[in-house]
């Protein structure tokens, strides 16, 4: 099952997301949506479906845990949920601009590759990079957040490269453009 908008916040509901949560991912979800529209325009291959729900759902995990173990926290929930696997994919792998497996043994997250691979799993990751709480922000602000916290800059910053090369345009331009009602 690919969830819809109300059925994605039902699944927050049942698995108890804040109101703060499920902002945020509808946030992200708009932001994905830009995005989205923008792939369907060009005519490249674009799942806006699941896309959408992923954003929707990628916090879902922080119902149970507020480290960087809730995108493995939300995919085991939508896993049991019967989320379709393009979904529960998305999430798994959403957290900073991915992990890799040896990273993920630091962490204490099961050694797999939670690196966004897919156009999906790009999108969704790169725009709740774009996001704080409900704020859509420039993209700058997230690299000084993660120059702070000594995350993987360059893997952030290859996040945007990626989709700017792929879109052919900036994907932070096109948000913005969006949002402000111009192209």
């Amino acid at each position: 099952m690919t969830p819809s908008e109300e059925e994605a916040v039902r699944l927050h509901r049942k698995h108890g997301s804040n109101d703060a949560v499920i902002r945020h991912c509808k946030t992200v979800a708009m932001v994905t949506g830009i995005i989205a529209e923008e792939f369907t325009r060009q005519g490249k291959e674009f799942d806006s479906k699941a896309a959408v729900a992923g954003a929707l759902l990628h916090d879902i995990g922080r119902s149970k845990i507020q480290t960087v173990k809730h995108g493995v926290e939300g995919s085991k929930i939508l896993e049991k949920e019967g989320v379709d696997e393009v979904v529960v994919q998305i999430v798994r792998r959403h957290v900073g601009a991915g992990i890799t497996p040896g990273e993920a043994r630091t962490l204490g997250l099961p050694a797999n590759d939670y690196i966004p691979r897919t156009r999906e799993q790009i999108v969704v990751c790169f725009a709740d990079k774009m996001i704080d709480a409900e704020r859509v922000r420039p993209f700058e602000e997230e690299v000084r957040r993660f120059e702070r916290k000594g995350h993987d800059v360059k893997r952030l910053l290859a996040l945007r490269r990626i989709l700017k090369a792929d879109l052919g345009v900036d994907p932070e331009t096109l948000i913005f453009g969006k949002i402000k009602g111009t192209r």
